[in-house]
Protein backbone atom coordinates (compact mmCIF):
# COMPACT_ATOMS: atom_id res chain seq x y z
CA UNK A 1 0.00 0.00 0.00
CA UNK A 2 1.51 3.29 -1.11
CA UNK A 3 1.50 6.07 1.50
CA UNK A 4 2.30 9.76 1.34
CA UNK A 5 4.62 11.47 3.80
CA UNK A 6 3.76 15.15 3.73
CA UNK A 7 6.85 17.12 4.77
CA UNK A 8 5.30 20.06 6.65
CA UNK A 9 8.26 22.22 7.70
CA UNK A 10 10.23 19.11 8.57
CA UNK A 11 12.67 19.28 5.68
CA UNK A 12 14.93 16.44 6.79
CA UNK A 13 15.18 12.67 7.03
CA UNK A 14 16.70 12.51 10.53
CA UNK A 15 14.35 12.49 13.53
CA UNK A 16 11.21 12.72 11.41
CA UNK A 17 8.43 10.80 13.22
CA UNK A 18 5.95 11.04 10.33
CA UNK A 19 8.51 9.65 7.86
CA UNK A 20 9.45 6.80 10.20
CA UNK A 21 5.79 5.82 10.53
CA UNK A 22 5.18 6.08 6.80
CA UNK A 23 8.20 3.96 5.92
CA UNK A 24 7.16 0.87 7.86
CA UNK A 25 7.26 -1.70 5.03
CA UNK A 26 5.33 0.51 2.61
CA UNK A 27 6.29 2.49 -0.51
CA UNK A 28 6.49 6.19 0.41
CA UNK A 29 5.85 9.29 -1.68
CA UNK A 30 7.65 12.23 0.02
CA UNK A 31 5.55 15.35 -0.64
CA UNK A 32 6.11 19.06 -0.13
CA UNK A 33 3.27 21.53 -0.77
CA UNK A 34 4.25 25.16 -1.43
CA UNK A 35 1.38 27.48 -0.54
CA UNK A 36 1.30 30.78 -2.50
CA UNK A 37 -0.42 32.45 0.46
CA UNK A 38 2.54 31.60 2.69
CA UNK A 39 4.94 33.09 0.17
CA UNK A 40 2.84 36.26 0.12
CA UNK A 41 2.67 36.64 3.91
CA UNK A 42 6.07 35.22 4.93
CA UNK A 43 8.36 35.64 1.92
CA UNK A 44 11.72 35.35 3.71
CA UNK A 45 10.65 32.16 5.44
CA UNK A 46 9.31 30.83 2.13
CA UNK A 47 12.62 31.56 0.41
CA UNK A 48 14.45 29.76 3.21
CA UNK A 49 12.27 26.69 2.75
CA UNK A 50 12.67 26.79 -1.03
CA UNK A 51 16.43 26.85 -0.67
CA UNK A 52 16.28 23.68 1.45
CA UNK A 53 14.43 21.64 -1.18
CA UNK A 54 17.36 20.68 -3.47
CA UNK A 55 19.29 19.24 -0.52
CA UNK A 56 16.21 17.36 0.68
CA UNK A 57 15.62 15.93 -2.78
CA UNK A 58 19.28 14.88 -3.04
CA UNK A 59 19.10 13.12 0.33
CA UNK A 60 15.95 11.29 -0.73
CA UNK A 61 17.53 10.23 -4.04
CA UNK A 62 20.53 8.80 -2.20
CA UNK A 63 18.00 6.79 -0.21
CA UNK A 64 16.37 5.50 -3.40
CA UNK A 65 13.47 7.93 -3.33
CA UNK A 66 12.72 11.45 -4.55
CA UNK A 67 10.77 14.57 -3.58
CA UNK A 68 7.41 15.41 -5.09
CA UNK A 69 6.73 19.16 -5.06
CA UNK A 70 3.33 20.70 -5.70
CA UNK A 71 2.17 24.31 -5.41
CA UNK A 72 -1.25 25.56 -4.37
CA UNK A 73 -3.75 25.50 -1.53
CA UNK A 74 -2.54 22.67 0.77
CA UNK A 75 -5.91 20.97 1.22
CA UNK A 76 -6.70 21.04 -2.50
CA UNK A 77 -3.24 19.83 -3.49
CA UNK A 78 -3.21 17.06 -0.88
CA UNK A 79 -6.48 15.65 -2.18
CA UNK A 80 -5.18 15.77 -5.76
CA UNK A 81 -1.94 13.93 -4.93
CA UNK A 82 -3.90 11.26 -3.06
CA UNK A 83 -6.05 10.71 -6.13
CA UNK A 84 -3.07 10.81 -8.51
CA UNK A 85 -1.11 8.24 -6.51
CA UNK A 86 -3.86 6.00 -5.15
CA UNK A 87 -2.31 6.37 -1.69
CA UNK A 88 -4.35 4.90 1.15
CA UNK A 89 -2.70 6.82 3.97
CA UNK A 90 -1.04 10.18 4.59
CA UNK A 91 1.48 10.69 7.38
CA UNK A 92 2.26 14.27 8.32
CA UNK A 93 3.53 16.39 11.18
CA UNK A 94 1.03 18.42 13.16
CA UNK A 95 0.80 21.91 11.69
CA UNK A 96 0.99 24.01 14.85
CA UNK A 97 2.41 26.57 15.36
CA UNK A 98 2.72 27.29 11.63
CA UNK A 99 -0.63 26.03 10.36
CA UNK A 100 -3.89 24.49 11.48
CA UNK A 101 -5.02 20.91 10.97
CA UNK A 102 -8.79 21.43 11.00
CA UNK A 103 -10.54 19.72 8.14
CA UNK A 104 -7.49 17.89 6.77
CA UNK A 105 -8.72 14.48 7.91
CA UNK A 106 -11.96 15.01 6.00
CA UNK A 107 -10.03 16.17 2.93
CA UNK A 108 -7.87 13.04 3.00
CA UNK A 109 -10.86 10.78 3.61
CA UNK A 110 -12.77 12.38 0.75
CA UNK A 111 -9.89 11.50 -1.58
CA UNK A 112 -9.69 7.94 -0.28
CA UNK A 113 -6.92 8.06 2.35
CA UNK A 114 -6.59 8.14 6.12
CA UNK A 115 -4.64 11.00 7.68
CA UNK A 116 -2.18 10.29 10.50
CA UNK A 117 -0.78 13.33 12.28
CA UNK A 118 2.43 12.97 14.27
CA UNK A 119 3.85 15.23 16.99
CA UNK A 120 6.72 17.58 16.36
CA UNK A 121 10.18 16.42 17.31
CA UNK A 122 10.44 19.19 19.89
CA UNK A 123 12.01 18.62 23.28
CA UNK A 124 8.77 17.54 24.94
CA UNK A 125 5.12 17.18 23.89
CA UNK A 126 2.92 20.23 24.37
CA UNK A 127 1.30 20.38 27.79
CA UNK A 128 3.66 17.86 29.38
CA UNK A 129 5.64 20.31 31.54
CA UNK A 130 3.26 21.08 34.40
CA UNK A 131 3.28 22.77 37.77
CA UNK A 132 2.65 20.85 40.97
CA UNK A 133 -1.00 21.82 40.57
CA UNK A 134 -1.19 20.24 37.14
CA UNK A 135 -1.35 23.50 35.16
CA UNK A 136 0.98 24.91 32.55
CA UNK A 137 3.75 27.26 33.56
CA UNK A 138 3.36 30.97 32.79
CA UNK A 139 6.92 31.92 33.79
CA UNK A 140 9.95 30.58 32.02
CA UNK A 141 12.42 29.92 34.86
CA UNK A 142 10.26 27.35 36.70
CA UNK A 143 9.31 25.85 33.30
CA UNK A 144 13.01 25.47 32.54
CA UNK A 145 13.77 23.88 35.89
CA UNK A 146 10.98 21.36 35.42
CA UNK A 147 11.91 20.56 31.82
CA UNK A 148 15.59 20.15 32.71
CA UNK A 149 14.67 17.24 34.99
CA UNK A 150 12.60 15.49 32.32
CA UNK A 151 13.93 12.83 29.96
CA UNK A 152 14.18 14.11 26.40
CA UNK A 153 13.38 11.41 23.84
CA UNK A 154 16.25 10.26 21.67
CA UNK A 155 16.14 11.38 18.02
CA UNK A 156 14.89 8.84 15.50
CA UNK A 157 17.34 7.71 12.81
CA UNK A 158 16.38 8.19 9.17
CA UNK A 159 14.35 5.18 7.97
CA UNK A 160 14.90 2.96 4.95
CA UNK A 161 12.62 4.06 2.12
CA UNK A 162 10.84 2.08 -0.59
CA UNK A 163 9.76 3.90 -3.76
CA UNK A 164 6.26 3.55 -5.23
CA UNK A 165 5.70 1.69 -8.49
CA UNK A 166 4.55 4.93 -10.13
CA UNK A 167 5.50 8.48 -9.22
CA UNK A 168 2.95 11.30 -9.40
CA UNK A 169 3.84 14.45 -11.30
CA UNK A 170 6.13 16.92 -9.52
CA UNK A 171 6.59 20.64 -10.06
CA UNK A 172 10.10 22.10 -10.18
CA UNK A 173 12.16 22.53 -7.02
CA UNK A 174 11.40 26.23 -6.95
CA UNK A 175 8.88 28.58 -5.37
CA UNK A 176 8.08 31.29 -7.97
CA UNK A 177 5.66 33.08 -5.65
CA UNK A 178 8.40 33.43 -3.05
CA UNK A 179 10.84 34.73 -5.65
CA UNK A 180 8.29 37.30 -6.77
CA UNK A 181 7.55 38.38 -3.19
CA UNK A 182 11.24 38.72 -2.32
CA UNK A 183 11.92 40.64 -5.55
CA UNK A 184 15.42 42.16 -5.44
CA UNK A 185 16.04 40.70 -2.01
CA UNK A 186 16.15 37.05 -3.13
CA UNK A 187 19.72 37.05 -4.46
CA UNK A 188 21.03 39.15 -1.58
CA UNK A 189 19.49 36.96 1.08
CA UNK A 190 20.58 33.77 -0.70
CA UNK A 191 24.21 34.70 -0.01
CA UNK A 192 23.53 34.50 3.72
CA UNK A 193 21.76 31.13 3.74
CA UNK A 194 23.39 27.76 4.37
CA UNK A 195 20.57 25.49 3.31
CA UNK A 196 20.13 21.77 3.83
CA UNK A 197 20.05 19.12 6.51
CA UNK A 198 23.72 18.17 6.11
CA UNK A 199 24.87 21.78 6.48
CA UNK A 200 22.73 22.18 9.60
CA UNK A 201 24.52 19.23 11.17
CA UNK A 202 27.88 20.65 10.07
CA UNK A 203 27.04 24.00 11.69
CA UNK A 204 26.03 22.26 14.89
CA UNK A 205 29.30 20.35 15.08
CA UNK A 206 31.31 23.49 14.32
CA UNK A 207 29.50 25.37 17.09
CA UNK A 208 29.96 22.59 19.63
CA UNK A 209 33.64 22.52 18.72
CA UNK A 210 34.13 26.17 19.67
CA UNK A 211 31.56 26.93 22.39
CA UNK A 212 33.00 27.57 25.83
CA UNK A 213 32.15 29.09 29.19
CA UNK A 214 32.07 32.59 27.65
CA UNK A 215 29.04 31.70 25.53
CA UNK A 216 26.52 33.35 27.88
CA UNK A 217 28.26 36.71 27.50
CA UNK A 218 29.50 36.43 23.90
CA UNK A 219 26.06 35.63 22.49
CA UNK A 220 25.02 39.26 23.22
CA UNK A 221 27.69 40.68 20.88
CA UNK A 222 26.15 41.18 17.42
CA UNK A 223 29.50 41.75 15.70
CA UNK A 224 30.81 38.31 16.69
CA UNK A 225 29.63 35.83 14.02
CA UNK A 226 30.97 32.81 15.92
CA UNK A 227 29.31 33.63 19.23
CA UNK A 228 26.08 31.74 18.51
CA UNK A 229 25.14 28.53 16.73
CA UNK A 230 23.39 30.30 13.84
CA UNK A 231 20.90 27.42 13.69
CA UNK A 232 17.62 29.23 14.32
CA UNK A 233 16.64 29.21 10.63
CA UNK A 234 17.51 25.50 10.28
CA UNK A 235 15.29 24.79 13.28
CA UNK A 236 12.46 26.91 11.89
CA UNK A 237 12.32 25.10 8.54
CA UNK A 238 12.99 21.70 10.12
CA UNK A 239 16.41 20.87 8.72
CA UNK A 240 17.41 19.72 12.21
CA UNK A 241 15.35 18.87 15.27
CA UNK A 242 15.48 20.35 18.74
CA UNK A 243 15.96 16.84 20.14
CA UNK A 244 19.04 16.32 17.97
CA UNK A 245 20.48 19.64 19.15
CA UNK A 246 19.74 18.80 22.78
CA UNK A 247 21.41 15.40 22.80
CA UNK A 248 24.45 16.50 20.80
CA UNK A 249 24.86 19.45 23.18
CA UNK A 250 24.59 17.17 26.21
CA UNK A 251 27.29 14.96 24.72
CA UNK A 252 29.53 18.02 24.30
CA UNK A 253 28.81 19.03 27.89
CA UNK A 254 29.74 15.55 29.11
CA UNK A 255 32.98 15.92 27.16
CA UNK A 256 33.85 19.05 29.11
CA UNK A 257 32.50 21.84 26.88
CA UNK A 258 31.40 24.97 28.76
CA UNK A 259 28.47 27.24 27.98
CA UNK A 260 26.17 24.35 27.10
CA UNK A 261 23.65 25.00 29.85
CA UNK A 262 22.93 28.46 28.43
CA UNK A 263 22.44 26.91 24.99
CA UNK A 264 20.00 24.34 26.40
CA UNK A 265 18.03 27.13 28.05
CA UNK A 266 17.54 28.76 24.66
CA UNK A 267 16.15 25.52 23.25
CA UNK A 268 13.82 25.33 26.24
CA UNK A 269 12.65 28.93 25.60
CA UNK A 270 11.48 27.77 22.17
CA UNK A 271 9.50 24.94 23.76
CA UNK A 272 8.07 27.36 26.34
CA UNK A 273 6.82 29.63 23.55
CA UNK A 274 5.19 26.72 21.74
CA UNK A 275 3.56 25.49 24.93
CA UNK A 276 2.02 28.91 25.55
CA UNK A 277 0.97 29.25 21.91
CA UNK A 278 -0.68 25.84 22.07
CA UNK A 279 -2.79 27.02 25.00
CA UNK A 280 -3.46 30.51 23.56
CA UNK A 281 -3.23 30.28 19.74
CA UNK A 282 -4.50 33.88 19.37
CA UNK A 283 -1.26 35.22 20.92
CA UNK A 284 -0.21 36.70 17.60
CA UNK A 285 -3.25 38.99 17.55
CA UNK A 286 -4.41 39.47 21.13
CA UNK A 287 -2.55 40.50 24.28
CA UNK A 288 -1.97 37.54 26.58
CA UNK A 289 -2.89 39.85 29.47
CA UNK A 290 -6.40 40.90 28.31
CA UNK A 291 -6.32 44.31 30.03
CA UNK A 292 -3.49 45.34 27.72
CA UNK A 293 -5.80 45.22 24.72
CA UNK A 294 -6.96 48.69 25.78
CA UNK A 295 -3.45 50.17 25.97
CA UNK A 296 -3.26 53.28 23.74
CA UNK A 297 -0.86 51.91 21.13
CA UNK A 298 -0.36 53.99 18.00
CA UNK A 299 -1.32 52.39 14.71
CA UNK A 300 0.77 52.36 11.58
CA UNK A 301 2.40 55.71 10.83
CA UNK A 302 5.31 57.35 9.03
CA UNK A 303 7.38 56.63 12.15
CA UNK A 304 6.62 52.92 11.85
CA UNK A 305 7.46 53.03 8.14
CA UNK A 306 10.81 54.62 8.95
CA UNK A 307 11.42 51.83 11.49
CA UNK A 308 10.66 49.17 8.88
CA UNK A 309 13.01 50.81 6.38
CA UNK A 310 15.92 51.23 8.80
CA UNK A 311 15.88 55.03 8.77
CA UNK A 312 14.86 56.00 12.32
CA UNK A 313 18.11 57.88 12.87
CA UNK A 314 18.89 55.64 15.86
CA UNK A 315 22.01 53.73 14.85
CA UNK A 316 21.53 50.39 16.61
CA UNK A 317 17.89 50.21 15.54
CA UNK A 318 18.62 51.02 11.91
CA UNK A 319 21.54 48.57 11.79
CA UNK A 320 19.30 45.77 13.04
CA UNK A 321 16.46 46.53 10.65
CA UNK A 322 18.86 46.62 7.72
CA UNK A 323 20.50 43.36 8.74
CA UNK A 324 17.10 41.67 8.86
CA UNK A 325 15.93 42.94 5.50
CA UNK A 326 19.13 41.99 3.69
CA UNK A 327 19.92 38.67 5.37
CA UNK A 328 16.67 37.41 6.88
CA UNK A 329 18.37 37.32 10.27
CA UNK A 330 18.75 39.68 13.20
CA UNK A 331 20.87 39.19 16.28
CA UNK A 332 18.73 38.40 19.33
CA UNK A 333 20.00 41.30 21.45
CA UNK A 334 19.31 43.67 18.55
CA UNK A 335 15.80 42.22 18.16
CA UNK A 336 15.05 43.32 21.71
CA UNK A 337 16.47 46.79 21.05
CA UNK A 338 14.54 47.34 17.81
CA UNK A 339 11.31 45.99 19.30
CA UNK A 340 11.57 48.12 22.44
CA UNK A 341 12.18 51.22 20.36
CA UNK A 342 9.06 50.58 18.26
CA UNK A 343 6.63 49.81 21.08
CA UNK A 344 7.98 52.26 23.66
CA UNK A 345 9.83 55.18 22.10
CA UNK A 346 7.48 55.20 19.11
CA UNK A 347 4.45 53.96 21.12
CA UNK A 348 3.51 51.69 18.20
CA UNK A 349 1.34 48.59 18.45
CA UNK A 350 3.51 45.50 18.91
CA UNK A 351 1.48 43.65 16.26
CA UNK A 352 2.86 45.99 13.58
CA UNK A 353 6.36 44.89 14.52
CA UNK A 354 5.32 41.25 14.78
CA UNK A 355 3.91 41.31 11.24
CA UNK A 356 7.09 42.88 9.81
CA UNK A 357 9.32 40.33 11.51
CA UNK A 358 7.03 37.58 10.19
CA UNK A 359 7.65 38.86 6.65
CA UNK A 360 11.39 39.37 6.94
CA UNK A 361 12.83 36.60 9.13
CA UNK A 362 14.11 33.33 7.72
CA UNK A 363 13.75 31.84 11.21
CA UNK A 364 10.16 33.01 11.62
CA UNK A 365 8.28 30.92 14.15
CA UNK A 366 4.76 32.15 15.06
CA UNK A 367 5.01 31.05 18.68
CA UNK A 368 8.41 32.57 19.41
CA UNK A 369 7.60 35.70 17.42
CA UNK A 370 4.37 36.30 19.34
CA UNK A 371 5.82 35.58 22.76
CA UNK A 372 8.94 37.67 22.18
CA UNK A 373 6.98 40.69 20.95
CA UNK A 374 4.56 40.45 23.85
CA UNK A 375 7.51 40.05 26.22
CA UNK A 376 8.99 43.34 25.02
CA UNK A 377 5.62 45.11 24.99
CA UNK A 378 4.90 44.09 28.58
CA UNK A 379 1.58 42.43 27.74
CA UNK A 380 2.63 38.77 27.55
CA UNK A 381 3.50 35.93 29.92
CA UNK A 382 6.72 36.38 31.90
CA UNK A 383 6.96 39.78 30.22
CA UNK A 384 9.54 42.47 30.67
CA UNK A 385 7.78 45.28 32.59
CA UNK A 386 6.58 48.05 30.30
CA UNK A 387 8.52 50.59 32.31
CA UNK A 388 11.75 48.80 31.34
CA UNK A 389 12.70 50.86 28.29
CA UNK A 390 15.88 49.91 26.46
CA UNK A 391 18.12 52.86 25.69
CA UNK A 392 19.41 52.03 22.17
CA UNK A 393 22.51 54.16 22.61
CA UNK A 394 23.33 52.59 25.97
CA UNK A 395 22.79 49.13 24.54
CA UNK A 396 25.03 49.98 21.58
CA UNK A 397 27.80 51.20 23.87
CA UNK A 398 27.58 48.01 25.95
CA UNK A 399 27.31 45.41 23.20
CA UNK A 400 28.86 47.13 20.16
CA UNK A 401 31.29 49.55 21.74
CA UNK A 402 33.64 49.56 18.75
CA UNK A 403 30.68 50.05 16.35
CA UNK A 404 31.71 47.11 14.17
CA UNK A 405 28.11 45.94 13.80
CA UNK A 406 26.62 49.42 13.36
CA UNK A 407 29.25 50.56 10.88
CA UNK A 408 28.84 47.42 8.78
CA UNK A 409 25.17 48.26 8.15
CA UNK A 410 25.24 52.06 8.30
CA UNK A 411 28.46 53.45 6.85
CA UNK A 412 28.19 54.56 3.22
CA UNK A 413 30.23 52.16 1.14
CA UNK A 414 30.30 49.41 3.77
CA UNK A 415 29.45 45.88 2.64
CA UNK A 416 26.24 45.78 4.68
CA UNK A 417 25.08 49.13 3.34
CA UNK A 418 25.64 47.98 -0.24
CA UNK A 419 23.74 44.74 0.40
CA UNK A 420 20.82 46.58 1.95
CA UNK A 421 20.71 48.99 -0.98
CA UNK A 422 20.64 46.06 -3.40
CA UNK A 423 17.85 44.27 -1.52
CA UNK A 424 15.31 47.01 -0.79
CA UNK A 425 12.52 48.00 -3.17
CA UNK A 426 13.45 50.91 -5.40
CA UNK A 427 10.26 52.62 -4.23
CA UNK A 428 11.92 53.17 -0.85
CA UNK A 429 14.32 55.61 -2.47
CA UNK A 430 17.17 54.50 -0.22
CA UNK A 431 20.09 56.95 -0.19
CA UNK A 432 23.03 55.79 1.94
CA UNK A 433 24.35 59.34 2.09
CA UNK A 434 21.13 60.82 3.50
CA UNK A 435 21.13 60.98 7.30
CA UNK A 436 17.85 60.19 9.05
CA UNK A 437 16.53 62.35 11.87
CA UNK A 438 15.06 60.61 14.92
CA UNK A 439 11.30 60.97 15.29
CA UNK A 440 11.73 61.81 18.96
CA UNK A 441 14.56 62.43 21.41
CA UNK A 442 15.35 59.20 23.25
CA UNK A 443 14.79 60.77 26.64
CA UNK A 444 11.50 62.34 25.57
CA UNK A 445 10.38 59.06 24.01
CA UNK A 446 11.07 57.19 27.21
CA UNK A 447 9.21 59.78 29.26
CA UNK A 448 6.22 59.69 26.90
CA UNK A 449 6.04 55.91 27.18
CA UNK A 450 6.21 56.01 30.99
CA UNK A 451 3.49 58.65 31.17
CA UNK A 452 1.24 56.59 28.93
CA UNK A 453 1.88 53.57 31.14
CA UNK A 454 1.03 55.54 34.27
CA UNK A 455 -2.27 56.71 32.76
CA UNK A 456 -3.04 53.17 31.63
CA UNK A 457 -2.43 51.77 35.15
CA UNK A 458 -4.76 54.37 36.65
Amino acid sequence: MTVICWFRRVLRLDDHPALVAAAQDRPVIPLVILDPAEARDHPASAQRQAMALPDLDASLRRAGSRLVVRRGDPATVLAQVIRDSGARAVHATQGSPFAGDAGLDAVAAGAGAQLHLHPLADLVPRGSVLTGGGTRFKVFTPFWRALRKMPIAQPLPAPRLSPPADWPHSDRLDWPEARAAMNRGWDVMARHVQAGESKAHDRLEAFLGRVDARYGARRDLPADPDATSGLSDALAVGEISARRLWHRALHAQDSGRGGIEDFLRELAWRDFARDLFDEAPDMARSCWKPDWNRFPWRGDSPDAAAWRQGRTGVAMVDAGMREMYATGRMHNRVRMITASYLVKHLMTDWRIGLDWFARCLTDWDPASNAMNWQWVAGCGPDASPYFRVFNPEGQAAKFDGKRRYQDHWLKPGADGTREFAAAVPRAWGFDPQAPALPAIDLGQGRQRALEAYARFKR
